[in-house]
């Protein structure tokens, strides 16, 4: 699904919040290489997993016409600084909740970026009468975590020593979830 893109202006940055483009796959593409390096945060290292431009074009189509879906990037100065993602299942016992993920550059951290990227999607859900949004995240990203309860999210169960990190130790998976209104 497409959004109409919001100006926001915060310590000094000026940033654009709208739906990805197919013109943006080459950027992000690199973009996200960049972000799996920077952070310990998300699930993968940094060149795994990855998609190639073609392969980003594909997925911006796609959650361009899918009602369930919504992809949009976060630009700073002409250039990608952040993505995020709400993808929605199509099997009918799911059909009414989305899953959403995030990624920023490490130099924009601070910005409220994450957190304007996630109030558009939770607009986004609200309006299409989406009953749930779901996430995981690491246990010591605490920052997201306080975000997302601010943001109505709570804490729906934990999966232990599911992540193994560089510094070899075990670490567990917050599985948040928010329960739209209208419920």
């Amino acid at each position: 699904m497409i959004i109409d893109k919001k100006e926001y202006h915060i310590h000094g940055l000026n940033y654009v919040i709208r739906s990805a483009m197919q013109s943006d796959a080459k950027q992000l593409s690199g973009l996200r290489v960049q972000i799996d390096g920077e952070t310990e945060n998300l699930d993968r290292e940094k060149g795994e997993a990855f998609i190639d431009e073609e392969d980003f074009k594909q997925l911006i189509k796609e959650d361009s016409e899918k009602a369930r879906n919504l992809f949009l990037v976060a630009e700073a100065d002409n250039k990608l600084v952040g993505f995020s993602r709400c993808e929605g299942n199509y099997l009918k016992r799911f059909s009414h909740k989305v899953e959403f993920g995030i990624c920023i550059l490490k130099e924009f951290w601070g910005y409220k970026i994450g957190k304007n990227l996630l109030n558009e999607s939770i607009n986004w859900a609200d309006s299409n009468h989406i009953k749930k949004m779901t996430l995981n995240v690491l246990e010591t990203n605490e920052k997201a975590i306080s975000l997302y309860k601010r943001l109505g999210f709570e804490v729906e169960g934990i999966l232990r020593k599911d992540k193994i990190l560089s510094d070899g130790k075990y670490y567990d998976t917050v599985i948040m979830g928010r329960f739209l209104d209208n419920q």
